[in-house]
């Protein structure tokens, strides 16, 4: 039916210009993956695929129903055309439509298989529908992905299925090789034909299910990246109101000091030490005895030099005597005397 006129060489050029691009940009010649050059590729691909697959699905060409002797060599190999638009539905890098991409490439890829597991090609086993950790609905599991986590056994089993794999896949490349020319070149029998096309199938199940879990661990990765871009619960005691900060200020010797000099900054407030006292005083720290009136700056040399006199205004006796000792004293040793260190 792929061959009738005007319907068949249309389906065929249309798969093979998107084989052949994917071809080349599965090839990695281009520069980046991200240039506008590959983009269009990927668009030319997609856009011609998306054709194929439409006329395949008018044509019928595949049914769940029937069974592999019963397609036709000539449309085998219109049978991976799932698998193809799923593996260039990769190759966009718009990141806002990651997630988007994935599910679509994961869908491709999964009704493949499910293609070819009807009609018994390949031994594997079908991966579920969705991805690890949603319904049907599309909705998240409860749990989240990582509610479940693979056991050692369950990853040794992984492991030995992927090298199987790999094997199986190396030597389909060897064998696919050794048949291109013959069928590329007409030269073909109807067995090398059809083999032909069923070790292209194989070849691509094998890609289908590595392609599968590496979308679903991605898928992974970027829905746990969206949770944490979620705004968090604020931390605990961080509903408290900041404390107000003091306002610096400078002590000066009286209000004209301090707005001739002031602290060299016009936007400092200062005060004198009576206002400070003052403020403290209204603040309850002081009282107002301890608030000193009139001088400020008196030293406390000062201090007890004004007490002692008045201590001799007071005819105080021992005070009197104090005083004549250390006039006496000072007769007989001159200012400087002892100090021979410096020689002052």
């Amino acid at each position: 039916m792929a061959k009738g006129p005007g319907e068949g060489p249309r389906l065929a050029e249309l798969l093979e210009t998107g084989r052949r691009l994917w071809e080349e940009l599965d090839s990695g010649t281009e520069p980046s993956s991200g240039a506008p050059a590959v983009q269009d590729k990927v668009r030319q691909g997609l856009e011609a695929l998306r054709q194929a697959e439409a006329m395949v699905a008018q044509l019928d060409l595949f049914s769940e129903n029937e069974e592999l002797e019963e397609i036709a060599s000539a449309d085998l190999k219109f049978l991976p055309l799932p698998a193809l638009l799923g593996a260039l539905t990769l190759k966009q890098v718009d990141l806002n439509k990651r997630l988007e991409h994935l599910k679509s490439a994961r869908t491709h890829f999964w009704r493949f298989l499910k293609l070819c597991s009807s009609y018994g090609l390949g031994s594997f086993q079908l991966p579920p529908a969705s991805p690890p950790g949603e319904e049907d609905t599309g909705s998240p599991a409860p749990g989240g992905p990582a509610a479940a986590q693979p056991s050692l056994v369950a990853m040794a089993s992984s492991r030995q299925a992927k090298i199987e794999r790999y094997k199986q896949k190396k030597e389909l490349e060897n064998r696919l090789a050794s048949l291109r020319s013959f069928v590329e070149g007409g030269q073909a029998d109807e067995d090398q034909i059809r083999e032909f096309y069923t070790l292209q199938i194989r070849k691509w199940i094998s890609t289908s299910l590595e392609e599968i879990e590496s979308i679903d661990q991605e898928m992974v990765i970027l829905r746990s990246r969206g949770s944490v871009k979620q705004p968090s619960a604020p931390p605990h005691g961080a509903s408290r109101q900041p404390r107000t900060p003091l306002k610096p200020f400078i002590l000066t010797r009286d209000a004209a000091q301090a707005k001739v000099f002031g602290a060299g900054y016009p936007g400092l407030p200062t005060m004198t030490v009576d206002d400070w006292y003052e403020q403290r005083r209204r603040q309850g720290v002081v009282s107002a005895q301890s608030a000193p009136r009139g001088a400020p700056d008196i030293t406390d040399e000062e201090l007890q030099k004004q007490q002692q006199e008045k201590k001799e205004e007071e005819d105080d006796e021992e005070a009197l005597q104090k005083a004549r000792n250390w006039d006496d004293w000072k007769d007989t040793h001159p200012r400087g005397y002892g100090n021979r260190q410096n020689m002052g």
